[in-house]
């Protein structure tokens, strides 16, 4: 479970409440597909560094408070690089945005001839 700084327990409920998000076991999941400010925020640096992503998707799994983001990025910017080094352009992509997180999962691919 992540826990975000300074957000109790009732405000962390209002914020699934309010973002349209249903509470699971204790996990929010999204009912909606609506994305966070830092989704979005995210997803716009990675589209401007890797403008030949052919897919993009970034994910909240912090629920809601921008701790941890889960990014999917398939470029032919990537053919030829090791998965180290894929990983390594989107880190150094999102190099100012990592300094607000606690945590970072990147999954990269090429496309599919």
């Amino acid at each position: 479970m992540f826990v975000c700084k300074g957000t109790s327990a009732a405000i962390a409920a209002l914020r699934i409440l309010f973002r349209n998000q249903t509470a699971i076991h204790g996990q929010a999941l999204r009912c909606l597909s609506t994305q966070t400010e830092g989704e979005i925020r995210i997803a716009n640096v990675l589209k401007e560094k890797f403008p030949l992503a052919s897919s993009l998707k970034v994910v909240d799994i912090s629920g809601g408070c921008g701790a941890m983001y889960e990014v999917h990025i398939e470029s032919s910017e990537f053919s030829g690089k090791r998965t180290v080094q894929q990983h390594q352009l989107v880190n150094q992509a999102l190099k100012d945005e990592i300094q607000e997180m606690h945590g970072l999962r990147i999954f990269t691919d090429i496309p599919k001839q």
